[in-house]
């Protein structure tokens, strides 16, 4: 059976409404594949836009882009077996925040990830090796992954169409993108009060954050939404994430470029 584009509309404000309503309830819905077919991305990615669309036309401002799912752990942690991307919003920047309202999120999960701001527009294919060219800082960071789908029973569709998990971000250290060590060999480790959580190394990240960045921003150019200059990136997850504890601080240290801290409320 053909869908005609009339179905295919209704399908994608459909799953669109139903991923909407549970970020603003506060209660996860049940995923979108009844909808959606899982190998669907195309879809998934138009289901993502609409939101964003509307997030847009309510007055919330894009400062950036993610790319999720760049670890192999993650990968096995939901079931996936590719990256995917999401757009980030300047509400969702918590750098500055002393403690996070845990209850501004649904069932949040936190990782520790490279960040890149852009020094310019990146508007044809880049490479991991051309990549640096295009960027101006390298930051410490952490990406608070939160899911509208219940029990983060996702498929690859359900993340894209759920603008690829996308939570919370905070910025920690930076370091000018001259002075980045090679990005492939960094080493980062997580703690939870203190007590070491997560542990990884930059080659976990698609074999390096660079290698993320030009997925990244080849991925976007496909879909007609380039990268510019003052994006922010976050590149992957460097190491599994864990579940995001009531009242707990985490830290994460990455070699040479330095450490980000996020608390959280009870």
């Amino acid at each position: 059976m053909t869908t005609t584009r009339a179905a295919e509309s209704a399908i994608v404000i459909d799953a669109a409404d139903r991923l909407a309503t549970a970020a603003h309830t506060g209660l996860p819905c049940p995923p979108v594949i009844d909808l959606i077919d899982p190998r669907d991305i195309d879809t998934a990615y138009r289901v993502q836009t609409h939101n964003v669309t509307a997030a847009v036309d309510a007055g919330r401002r894009i400062v950036g882009r993610k790319i999720g799912l760049t670890s192999p752990a993650v990968q096995q942690q939901l079931g996936v077996d590719q990256p995917d991307f999401g757009v980030l919003f300047a509400d969702m920047d918590c750098s500055n925040d002393a403690r996070i309202r845990h209850a501004r999120l649904l069932q949040p999960r936190i990782e520790a990830e490279i960040a890149f701001v852009l020094a310019r527009d990146i508007t044809a294919p880049i490479t991991a090796d051309t990549g640096p060219d295009y960027v101006d800082r390298v930051v410490a960071s952490f990406e608070i992954v939160d899911s509208r789908i219940e029990a983060w029973n996702i498929s690859l569709a359900d993340t894209v169409a759920d603008n690829a998990s996308s939570g919370l971000y905070v910025l920690g250290d930076s370091i000018a993108r001259i002075d980045t060590p090679d990005l492939a060999t960094i080493e980062m480790t997580m703690t939870q009060n203190g007590t070491e959580i997560s542990r990884g190394v930059g080659s976990d990240c698609l074999g390096s954050p660079w290698h993320a960045l030009a997925w990244l921003a080849n991925t976007s150019l496909s879909y007609g939404s380039p990268l510019h200059a003052g994006d922010v990136v976050l590149s992957g997850a460097l190491g599994p994430m864990v579940p995001v504890a009531r009242g707990a601080t985490y830290t994460a240290t990455i070699t040479g470029v330095g450490d980000v801290r996020a608390s959280f409320t009870a």
